[in-house]
């Protein structure tokens, strides 16, 4: 079955080079008023290992499709303003936390994403306007924006669908691991191979694997190689972190997590790294992804 043309036209807003400029400039702003840190650790979702824009969404979406659906019946002017303004109200935490995911983007996302963002500033703009109409008691007026409104935040959420699911941001890109690597021990290298404190990459068949010694003391630690966030190369990042909580920095957009355990430890990606376990076996080392296959 072929592709309708509104997926067609979403499609080529992936390869609208025209939009990069105002998109990096937004992420450049966001990033100099949300530096890494807690803040903007719970924006991304980190401490619910999921993003929290998705779940921020549901209540100015719900509470604005039923203020549209009570404006059909007589006798709900009330309720219908209640939940208009309490939409607008909940607007906040769900555009900030936006925001932030934006700015961790690839291009093709943030094209998309600039027309998704501007889509729902506009809806939230017609809503504010059907406001200040039903409070001075133009209710029609008040109805009809409230209708547009929803129809634009609406548009914004199918592009917020096509990011999610068509370009998978937001999803945990380290998900397929355990389905890909064979189960048992694999070799990955002579353990003089590996220099302490040094990342190194690896395959165990077609899946990368992060190998690391540490400086101090002794073991080695391994962890699926390719970023859940979007798939960035760890071997080729930072190693940081005080000697016994050493962490690996992404090199693409900064997510940080624990060598030893694979745990997140600042985002934006929001899922820990599968860890492998490892042995050394006649010098050579090791390594087994419990659950896999």
């Amino acid at each position: 079955m072929k592709n309708v043309l509104p997926f067609k036209a979403i499609e080529r807003l992936e390869s609208l080079d025209t939009l990069d400029m105002p998109a990096i400039g937004v992420q450049r702003l966001v990033h100099a008023v949300l530096p890494p840190g807690w803040l903007k650790d719970v924006l991304h979702g980190v401490p619910q290992g999921h993003p929290l824009h998705p779940v921020a969404v549901q209540l100015p979406l719900g509470t604005w499709s039923s203020a549209a659906v009570l404006d059909f019946f007589p006798g709900t002017k009330r309720a219908a303003t209640i939940l208009l303004a309490a939409g607008l109200a909940a607007v906040l935490p769900s555009a900030v936390s936006g925001l932030a995911d934006f700015a961790d983007l690839h291009p093709q996302q943030a094209r998309v994403g600039l027309v998704h963002a501007s889509a729902n500033i506009l809806g939230t703009s017609a809503f504010a306007a059907s406001l200040v109409q039903r409070s001075r008691g133009n209710l029609q007026a008040g109805k009809w924006l409230g209708r547009a409104g929803l129809l634009l935040v609406l548009a914004g959420g199918s592009l917020g669908g096509h990011l999610a699911y068509h370009q998978a941001a937001g999803a945990n890109h380290a998900e397929s691991v355990p389905h890909r690597v064979p189960p048992g021990w694999h070799p990955v290298g002579g353990l003089d191979e590996f220099a302490p404190g040094r990342l190194a990459g690896r395959m165990v068949g077609e899946v990368p694997v992060l190998v690391w010694r540490p400086a101090e003391g002794s073991g080695v630690f391994a962890m699926a190689a390719a970023c859940s966030h979007l798939s960035g190369p760890l071997p080729d990042g930072a190693v940081t972190g005080p000697a016994g909580r050493e962490c690996v920095v992404c090199p693409w957009h900064k997510s940080t997590f624990e060598l030893r355990t694979g745990e997140v430890v600042h985002g934006p990606a929001t899922v820990s790294q599968p860890r492998f376990r490892t042995r050394v076996v006649d010098g050579q080392v090791e390594v087994c992804l419990p659950g896999a296959g």
